[in-house]
C-alpha cells in the first residue's frame, strides 16, 4: 500500500488565521499561477453575456470564492480529508472578453489546455453555463471526448437563440457536434419546467443521453443514481458540470433562470456524492448570480458543490494508490 505524498499547497489553516483575513481565494486556497506540483487548478469563468435572461453570473466567481472561506479539509460524508490528499490552488480567472462569447470561449480554452496538458484536473467557476463549451474544447484537446455528467432544470441542447449558435443555452449541442463529449456515456440530471416543444427532452435522448427529469430523479435513491452514473459513465474519462438551477430557487435564489419544483441543497448534494468511482479530469458550478442571492444562500451552495468535487477526485485519488 502506497501512501499519500504531502501536497504541495494547501488551503491557510482558520485555526491559526481569521476565514475573513486575507485574498479571497477558493476555499483559502494560495493563488498559483504555475501547474508544478499541483493536482487540482480553481479557475474563475466571469463571463454570462452568453445568458438569455437576466445576467450578473459575471460576479459568481467572486460570490463563491467569497463564501468558500468557510470550508474545512475533511469531508464527513465521503470520509475523505480533501486537502491533505490534493494539492489544490486557485489560479485566478480566464482573461474573459465581456460582450464577446466566442471570443471569451476561445480565452478559457487556451487558460484550460495548458492546465490539462501538465495533468491538472481544472474546476471551473462561472459564470452562465456558455462557458462550459470552452472547457470541454481544452480538456478534449487533450484527453479525447469526454463523458459528462450534467446537473440541471435545462438541457443546454438548443441550436439556437435569435439565431445566434452560442448561447447559454446551446453550449452542448455544440460540443456534440464537435466531438467533444461522447452521448452514450453522459447523463443529464433534474430536467424540468416548461420547454418551448415536445421534442425537446427527447432530442437529449436520441443523441444518446441518459435523461432523466426531475420527477424521474427523486423516487431514486443516492446509491441508484451513482450506480446508474457509474455504469453510463463507465471507464470514460469525465467532466461534471452543475448548474445551481438544478436546486429548486427555494434553496438556490442567485440564478439566472430559475425553475420551480427542484430538489433540495440535501437531495442534490447527497446525488452528487454518490457519483463515487469516475475518472474526472475537470468540473465546473456555473450560473450563480449574486444580484438574486441573499444571506449568500446560492453562493454558499456553489462553495459546497465545488467541495463536493475536489472530495470526489480526493476519494479517487486514494483509491488508486489502494488507501
Amino acid at each position: 500500500m502506497q501512501q499519500l505524498r504531502k501536497p504541495r499547497y494547501q488551503p491557510a489553516n482558520s485555526l491559526e488565521s481569521p476565514r475573513f483575513a486575507g485574498i479571497r481565494t477558493f476555499a483559502r486556497l494560495p493563488y498559483v499561477q504555475d501547474p508544478t506540483d499541483v493536482d487540482v487548478a480553481i479557475v474563475g469563468l466571469p463571463f454570462d453575456t452568453g445568458a438569455t435572461f437576466k445576467v450578473g453570473a459575471r460576479f459568481g466567481p467572486e460570490a463563491v470564492r467569497g463564501a468558500s472561506a468557510l470550508l474545512r479539509p475533511y469531508n464527513p460524508e465521503l470520509n475523505v480529508q480533501v486537502f491533505e490528499t490534493l494539492s489544490c490552488v486557485d489560479f485566478g480567472d480566464a482573461p474573459v472578453v465581456p460582450g464577446f462569447i466566442e471570443d471569451s470561449l476561445d480565452a478559457i480554452t487556451k487558460t484550460l489546455k495548458p492546465l490539462a496538458e501538465a495533468g491538472v484536473i481544472t474546476l471551473g467557476i462561472g459564470g452562465d453555463h456558455s462557458v462550459a463549451l470552452g472547457e470541454l474544447r481544452a480538456l478534449a484537446a487533450v484527453h479525447g471526448p469526454l463523458a459528462l455528467v450534467h446537473f440541471d432544470a435545462h438541457g443546454d441542447l438548443w441550436d439556437s437563440y435569435f439565431g445566434h449558435k452560442y448561447t447559454h443555452g446551446t453550449p452542448f449541442r455544440r460540443a456534440v457536434e464537435e466531438g467533444l463529449i461522447l452521448p452514450e456515456r453522459s447523463l443529464q440530471l433534474g430536467m424540468r419546467g416548461p420547454l418551448y416543444d415536445p421534442s425537446d427532452l427527447q432530442m437529449a435522448r436520441n443523441m444518446g443521453f441518459t435523461v432523466l427529469t426531475t420527477t424521474e430523479l427523486l423516487p431514486r435513491t443516492p446509491q441508484e443514481i451513482g450506480d446508474l452514473v457509474r455504469r453510463t459513465v463507465g471507464d470514460a474519462k469525465a467532466f461534471l458540470s452543475f448548474d445551481v438551477d438544478f436546486f429548486d430557487p427555494a434553496y438556490a435564489p442567485g440564478t439566472g433562470t430559475p425553475e420551480v419544483g427542484g430538489p433540495t441543497t440535501f437531495q442534490g448534494l447527497a446525488y452528487l456524492r454518490a457519483c463515487t468511482g469516475l475518472n474526472w479530469v475537470g468540473g465546473d458550478v456555473v450560473e450563480v448570480l449574486p444580484a438574486m442571492d441573499h444571506g449568500q444562500i446560492t453562493a454558499h451552495l456553489g462553495a459546497q458543490l465545488g467541495y463536493e468535487f475536489l472530495s470526489l477526485v480526493a476519494l479517487e485519488r486514494q483509491r488508486s494508490i489502494g488507501i
